[in-house]
């Protein structure tokens, strides 16, 4: 059975996290902060935005501002080729 995480980052997701600042709906002026995190495609982000949606239809706090972060996890190996021998005894 192969994680479905694994899966996701083959078809090309990353990690994407992104900080949410809202309103509280109890208290207006005061900001709260939420962290998401999310398997997802950059530079179109269509997990955060179909969140962010959500957010606007079910959730009272109006969103403030969003800061996103997005890494690649799985890529081309980094290699070297190093001009020498090693022996072991």
């Amino acid at each position: 059975m192969t994680d479905r995480a694994f899966l996701t980052q083959l078809d090309g997701y990353g990690l994407t996290t992104a900080e949410i600042h809202y309103y509280r709906p109890d208290a207006p002026s005061l900001l709260q902060l939420f962290v998401w995190q999310e398997y997802d495609l950059a530079p179109d982000f269509p997990v955060l935005f179909d969140f962010l949606g959500f957010w606007r239809r079910e959730m009272e706090g109006a969103v403030h501002s969003v800061q996103i972060a997005h890494k690649d996890l799985i890529g081309p190996a980094q290699w070297r080729m190093i001009d020498g021998i090693i022996t072991i005894q």
